[in-house]
């Protein structure tokens, strides 16, 4: 397998050189990306066994290898980007140089046609033994003309492509920006993968029984949550103008995720009603989307981002996770919960599809997914929860029930 690295760019390779590299990496990419999609079955396959200690460890093993394959698929895409990058390089060295050649045989061409153009009538007679001479002087004139007509639309081609060439590195060094920043990031994923298989194996001392109570513990912490929150939520009473935001079915909205799969929908799904006391008989708040961990989650929508947080850092609060909320213009506001990271930070503005961070497992969660919400923007407030059972200081959005939308309603 190719890794970063493994190639060196040299001052003296040529294009059609850069070229092979380039599709050695793209190669390798593609036989990674049958290891990768091999790894997804199986964490697939492992749903079913999501409540036995022994399913949660090998779907933690499973993952991290698949995130390792992804590490390495990002790093033979940094590598073929700067293959791709040295090559358009290459170009415009060559581009330049013919430039300065056609600016040069122009600026001969013209001081030809000026020495012509310079002698009279007079002098053109004197000095030519015959008339076929002199019309002969008269075509050379004219083949002069149109050579030099031909170089300039030659020199302005050369200029045009020369533009486009340019524009097509400054992309290419930006995709590198991301590609790089995705390395960083699924680095730290694995690692984080890694030391929650640890935690589990200690928590539980590895044995059955113990991750059985653990799952008890947390269902009824989980529970606890959601009762104090909808004590909080019931309260709140606030008018929410139905003008304020888009008509349904708008479309408004992105797919937070590349591979739609939804797990769970929005409301009182089958789910939900078999499970009325972790929504308090309110039903589900979002839709949930199957992403493995450190899948990449995208802007739903152009915005900025007006909250962050980790419920996880408050030990025994079980609820979101990490979660990013993000507010857009058009009177919706979007939430992106139980992730692994959080890629954004409070008051950056996002554009839509930008990567804001990847899928996890964080927070309560039956298994690897993302819950996405959609608020009217009016009726959410992002609160620090004060005097919880669980959660003292944990800060998360909390919204009158009317302010809960049905994403699909704007997907």
């Amino acid at each position: 397998m190719l890794l970063l690295g493994i190639y060196s760019v040299s001052h003296g390779q040529t294009v059609d050189e850069l070229k092979i590299k380039i599709d050695n990496t793209n190669t390798a990419i593609e036989k990674l990306d049958i290891e990768i999609k091999k790894y997804q079955e199986e964490i697939d396959s492992l749903a079913k066994d999501k409540d036995s200690l022994s399913g949660a460890i090998k779907s933690l093993d499973i993952s991290k290898k698949k995130l390792e394959a992804e590490t390495k698929v990002t790093e033979n895409k940094i590598v073929s980007k700067n293959f791709e990058i040295k090559e358009l390089s290459l170009q415009i060295g060559d581009k330049n140089e013919r430039i300065v050649d056609s600016k040069r045989a122009i600026g001969q061409s013209l001081y030809n046609i000026s020495q012509m153009n310079s002698s009279s009538i007079v002098e053109i007679l004197l000095s030519k033994k015959s008339i076929a001479e002199i019309w002969n002087s008269s075509d050379q004139l004219d083949t002069l003309q149109e050579n030099m007509q031909d170089k300039i639309l030659s020199l302005a081609k050369l200029k045009t492509n020369l533009e486009k060439n340019k524009k097509l590195t400054e992309q290419k060094k930006a995709e590198l920006v991301v590609l790089t920043n995705e390395l960083k990031s699924k680095t730290k994923i694995i690692a984080d993968t890694a030391k929650e298989k640890n935690n589990i194996l200690v928590e539980t001392k590895n044995t059955e029984a113990n991750y059985k109570k653990l799952l008890a513990t947390r269902l009824a912490q989980k529970e606890a949550f959601e009762r104090e929150v909808a004590d909080f939520e019931s309260a709140l009473k606030i008018a929410i103008d139905p003008n304020s935001i888009p008509a349904t079915l708008s479309k408004v909205l992105r797919y937070p995720v590349d591979k739609v799969i939804i797990t769970q929908y929005f409301g009182n799904t089958e789910f939900a009603t078999k499970n009325s006391q972790l929504y308090n008989g309110k039903g589900h708040t979002g839709i949930d989307f199957g992403v493995s961990i450190g899948t990449p989650i995208k802007s739903a929508m152009v915005g900025t981002v007006v909250g962050t947080g980790n419920t996880d850092l408050t030990r025994g609060c079980l609820s979101y996770g990490k979660w990013i909320m993000v507010k857009h213009l058009n009177g919706l506001s979007t939430l992106y919960g139980h992730l692994s990271l959080i890629n954004v930070t409070n008051g950056q503005t996002v554009s839509t599809g930008e990567i804001i961070g990847y899928s996890g497992n964080t927070g309560y969660s039956t298994g690897p997914h993302l819950h996405f919400g959609v608020y009217a923007t009016e009726g959410v407030r992002i609160t620090k929860m004060v005097n919880s059972k669980n959660c003292t200081g944990v800060t998360i959005p909390l919204a009158d029930y009317k302010a809960y939308l049905n994403p699909l309603s704007y997907l």
